[in-house]
């Protein structure tokens, strides 16, 4: 190895560790994070019509006023490496829109692989209209609780 690519490689080895991280997506949404733990919390909320409000079970859910249109929140899945929920929208029965809520994005790695990840799988959500959406390689764990999250939301809104 040549000694420029030894050196990218040591400034480019994340030393911090923090807990929790938000990321912007290419649409300039934040998507809050959890870091890697144990303990397993599930719990899903049902539709309000209030703006986002922050349960006690750290869930949230909303409606936007316009006609039709509701959100759901899949239930929080624990994987090994941290929690992943996602909330859909629904307008006139379609899926519109799928964002995440929650991902595991502890180190580096897990930023690198899901900042790439999610909004595939938020596409995929929409263009499916279901949970049966592809792996994105690499990101198979965050896959795995994503789309039960999803099918979570999918049934909270009575969808097939």
């Amino acid at each position: 190895m040549s000694t420029l690519t030894v050196l990218v490689l040591l400034f480019s080895y994340s030393t911090s560790r923090g807990a929790t991280a938000t990321v912007a997506t290419a649409e300039t949404r934040s998507v809050t994070t959890t870091s890697r733990q144990d303990d397993a919390t599930s719990s899903g909320s049902a539709p309000t019509t209030q703006e986002p409000a922050s349960g006690g079970d750290g869930t949230t859910s909303a409606s936007s006023g316009s006609s039709g249109t509701t959100t759901y929140d899949g239930d929080a899945v624990s994987t090994r490496y941290g929690d992943v929920q996602v909330r859909i929208t629904v307008t006139d029965g379609r899926i519109t829109a799928s964002d995440v809520l929650q991902v595991p994005m502890e180190d580096r790695h897990d930023q690198m692989i899901n900042s790439q990840a999610v909004p595939v799988y938020d596409q995929e959500a929409v263009q499916q209209q279901s949970a049966q959406i592809d792996v994105v390689s690499g990101a198979t764990v965050t896959w795995e609780g994503y789309t039960q999250s999803l099918q979570s939301a999918i049934d909270q809104a009575h969808l097939s």
